[in-house]
């Protein structure tokens, strides 16, 4: 193989790595890169193969069904891609997923008894995810200087996530500087599940989805903390399983 060729085929692999990124675990919200469940990236031409492992061989099939679908989309969108292959690996469906999502079947096909279907699942997901990205775009706006009831106050059309972020807070006729990462993170789902659309929708809501009364700030705050807290506690179990996944000595849980 030529240095260039070599060259090519890392850039691939890095390029498929990328979209992966995107691929989040729908109850802990956090990508599957991150969180050490790609075991491999195969690039072979226009084909890729991706395998993946769980913290867990009982991890819901929904869940894992959505991680699955996601990532073959998210490689598939790549210009030089025309097929990916997903591998599901040491789960007690894996066989049903590997095979289901490959073939491009829906999931109530493959899981005929499951209790509702995946989008009715990663719609309530979403919402959870919400309501926990945003505890950290408001503490993102609380130490820029915002009080409660401005932020309460504030529109789409009142953030600006270029060059950095600013924040138009019209009662004080003043723009305000901050990290926009937790803003745009938080923006991602809220649009996802239809809550800001327009320049005029209210950023915040109540986990419930409505508009917050400033009274009532402190309060969707402190709702918007546990659904956060519950998501880490999670995310930390999850990272434990995982490590020990690949503890020294540990027998697989499958043949493939």
């Amino acid at each position: 193989m030529s240095s260039r060729t070599h060259e090519d085929a890392e850039a691939s692999v890095r390029e498929v790595r990328e979209r992966l990124d995107r691929v989040t675990d729908p109850e802990l919200d956090e990508s599957i890169v991150e969180l050490g469940y790609v075991d491999d990236v195969l690039v072979r031409g226009s084909s890729v193969d991706v395998t993946f492992t769980l913290p867990t061989a009982w991890c819901s099939p929904a869940f894992a069904w959505m991680m699955a679908t996601d990532a073959r989309d998210e490689v598939e969108s790549l210009v030089t891609v025309e097929t990916a292959t997903i591998t599901l690996r040491e789960h007690m469906h894996e066989a049903e997923i590997t095979e289901g999502v490959n073939a491009r079947e829906p999931f109530e096909s493959v899981f005929p008894d499951a209790d509702g279907g995946v989008e009715s699942i990663r719609a309530s997901l979403d919402e959870k995810a919400r309501v926990g990205r945003q505890f950290d775009a408001m503490n993102e706006l609380l130490d820029a200087g915002l009080t409660g009831a401005q932020i309460s106050k504030l529109t789409r059309r009142d953030l600006s996530l270029e060059d950095g972020g600013v924040v138009f807070v019209r009662d004080g006729n003043v723009g305000v500087t901050f990290d926009p990462e937790p803003l745009a993170d938080y923006l991602e789902k809220a649009e996802a599940t239809g809550l800001v659309d327009a320049d005029t929708d209210h950023v915040f809501r109540t986990p419930e989805g409505d508009p917050i009364a400033p009274e009532q700030f402190d309060l969707v705050h402190k709702r918007s903390r546990l659904a956060n807290v519950n998501m880490t506690g999670q995310g930390n179990i999850c990272d434990a399983l995982n490590e020990a996944r690949f503890a020294e000595g540990r027998p697989p849980l499958s043949e493939t």
